[in-house]
């Protein structure tokens, strides 16, 4: 168990490694992260809330750093419904900063499970308390951690297109309070519109068969359409791709097939013509939206930079919207090539990209689900020598001749010796090592 007093809660990686290392090289780096997370794990169960933050943190970084198979596979559970904990009203005194760090680790946890009975558990465990997050108390520093949690547990663990609807509904909620009777009304910020409008097309862009419902896209599109005029650039980036994407998954066209259908039909049932004309006229606006903001001079937002991927972005769009040409992107991971050639997958690796930060590469290179996902084969897999997962800093710790493990070796092995003389313990206890 850690020490209640915050400043040594949280066990320095120079002296846990010290402590905790056991005498082969490879399962020395393994067997220290492992610790480590059990420590981070314990924490979570403190009163202090930053003890628990500080955890939190810890066990997001160590899954952006490897691939923590072996620790999912035996605390998978226990991981799961302590961030939950922090999540649901009232179990825990969590702040708003507890909360989305707690979501973000849900979300972690699941692209790490990938598919399977894992990440179902975490799908139907977690939907109901975000939900509630959602719609109680929207902190706008918590909201868009809870909002990408949502996205991707659907996305790793939904079964259906129902559920990823459902999860769609949740999230269209946060920036339409009148479609939730028990959501107060407020009128969002800029940054909370980019992110719901970002996670909705996430899912979007994993959705097959459309229910044609014609007053919802059209409503969705009208607002998409309205996004495009906000001064936020960020926020006519989100909307811009979110058009883009329902065209490319042929909204106008399936409703242009029902039209046809109907065109002999009497007035009533001729609503799906109606529809499609109208649908005709939003692209027509949206299009002329996109040919002005791919050739802004300035003046709407501020960075240069911005203002380039704007243009560029709403260019792409412009062009495949007057001539079909989908868009073509090529990322280096490692070595390797990852290629993207539509507006869905373009929006995938860009959330999952943003979603996993520092993590990306290293979850790219070795997270078997994301192969599936972007059907990506890296020529240059990882070994499984764990010399190849260290970090420069790691390496000169465990495999220079003045390393820390080198240096306790010898008192490492007298003690292992003693203890394995004395009491025989069946598994590595944080605390079994005598104080000095």
């Amino acid at each position: 168990m850690f020490d209640s007093d915050d400043d040594s809660s949280v066990t320095s990686s120079s002296t846990a490694r010290s402590d905790l290392m056991s005498v082969s090289g490879g399962e020395d780096v393994q067997f220290v992260q492992d610790s480590l997370l059990d420590q981070a794990l314990d924490a979570l169960d403190e009163k202090r809330g930053s003890t628990r933050e500080k955890a939190l943190s810890s066990i997001i970084d160590a899954f952006n750093t490897n691939m923590q198979y072996q620790f999912v596979e035996k605390k998978f559970a226990t991981l799961l419904h302590q961030c939950l904990a922090s999540i649901k009203k009232g179990s825990k005194k969590a702040s708003a900063k507890e909360i989305a760090l707690a979501s973000h680790a849900i979300g972690c946890l699941a692209l790490t499970v990938g598919c399977g009975d894992n990440a179902r558990e975490i799908f139907e465990e977690s939907i109901r308390p975000l939900d509630e997050s959602l719609t109680s108390r929207i902190d706008v520093s918590k909201a868009p951690s809870l909002l990408e949690c949502l996205a991707i547990i659907t996305f790793v663990g939904g079964n259906d297109q129902e559920e990823t609807e459902r999860s769609m509904d949740i999230m269209w909620r946060v920036i339409n309070p009148k479609l939730g009777s028990n959501v107060v009304a407020v009128k969002p910020s800029a940054p909370l519109i980019a992110t719901v409008v970002s996670a909705w097309s996430f899912l979007l862009s994993t959705v097959s068969n459309l229910k044609l419902n014609s007053k919802n896209w059209q409503s969705s599109i009208s607002y998409l359409s309205s996004l495009l005029d906000k001064e936020d650039r960020s926020v006519r980036i989100a909307a811009g791709e979110a058009l883009a994407l329902i065209f490319e998954i042929g909204v106008i066209d399936k409703f242009s097939a029902v039209s046809d259908s109907a065109s002999d039909a009497t007035q009533k049932e001729s609503k799906p013509l109606e529809s499609y004309i109208f649908l005709q006229g939003l692209k027509g606006k949206v299009i002329n939206q996109c040919k002005d903001l791919s050739v802004e001079a300035g003046g709407k937002g501020s960075a240069k930079k911005d203002l380039n991927s704007q243009k560029n972005l709403f260019r792409d769009i412009f062009e495949f919207f007057e001539y079909g040409y989908s868009p073509e992107i090529s990322m280096k991971i490692g070595g390797d090539s990852l290629q993207a050639s539509s507006w869905s997958k373009m929006i995938q690796l860009n959330f999952i990209k943003h979603f996993l930060g520092g993590g990306f590469v290293k979850h790219m290179q070795e997270n078997e689900f994301l192969h599936d996902v972007f059907g990506f084969s890296p020529k240059r897999k990882f070994l499984n020598n764990n010399e190849n997962r260290m970090s420069g800093g790691e390496k000169r710790m465990f495999k220079s001749p003045n390393s820390v493990l080198n240096k306790a070796r010898t008192q490492l092995l007298n003690k292992q010796r003693l203890l394995s003389e004395g009491r025989n313990f069946g598994h590595y206890a944080v605390g079994m090592v005598d104080e000095e």
